[in-house]
């Protein structure tokens, strides 16, 4: 069973569609015990930083997502849910992350290297540079363009859990994997063609037993 974690954060109905259109199923639920059973666990995101963190806590998820990354199944976040794998966010002192990536998250800088004013937040389409082959996102081609919705971006601890980039003012983290927990800040699905074809890697192989 392919599970979407429902935590009040948005955005699931275009998730759950862009999977049944690829003829798979995924059940959006907050009931730990299904979601302990899931094959895949699906987490998307959208909001604050803390806000999102105090609802899995209030919902007793936080234990359910680190127990299934462990277990090795698939773990899939989309935008959001890769800033809240990390240990904290600029966005909300004081407050852990789940932790399981070492690493921050900071807003973007409002200039650029060369002293021009960045728009905040980035929303739009945007261009992709791999940084790693042998994942998922080669099935959406050397230089896709997916659709971003983010002020703030992540600083992995460890440089090799990054496996994509792209420039905003700076250049920023776009998708990071270790094993079989993988995440992107884009939303794929909202990416068109080269969404579907990350979704459909996602879904229609098993990426995560790859040595990552």
């Amino acid at each position: 069973m392919i599970a979407i974690v429902d935590y009040g954060a948005g955005n699931v109905a275009s998730v759950r569609k862009a999977i049944a259109h690829l003829g798979a199923e995924a059940r959006l639920t907050a009931d730990p015990r299904e979601l302990a059973q899931a094959t895949m666990l699906v987490f998307p995101g959208q909001g604050q930083f803390g806000q999102a963190m105090a609802r899995l806590r209030e919902r007793g998820l936080e234990s359910v997502l680190r127990a299934h990354v462990a277990s090795g199944r698939p773990f899939v976040g989309i935008c959001l849910s890769l800033q809240l794998l990390f240990d904290a966010s600029d966005e909300a002192p004081g407050v852990p992350g789940l932790g399981l990536l070492p690493g921050h998250v900071r807003r973007f800088a409002e200039r650029g290297p060369d002293g021009g004013r960045v728009t905040i937040p980035q929303i739009g389409w945007n261009q992709l540079e791999l940084q790693r082959h042998g994942t998922p996102l080669d099935a959406m081609g050397e230089a896709a363009h997916v659709y971003f919705v983010h002020s703030y971006h992540v600083v992995p601890d460890d440089p090799s859990v990054i496996t994509a980039t792209a420039v905003h003012g700076e250049r920023f983290v776009a998708s990071v994997q270790r094993d079989n927990l993988l995440a992107v800040q884009f939303h794929p699905e909202k990416s068109g063609a080269a969404g579907l074809q990350l979704w459909s890697a996602l879904l229609g192989t098993r990426w995560w037993e790859r040595p990552c």
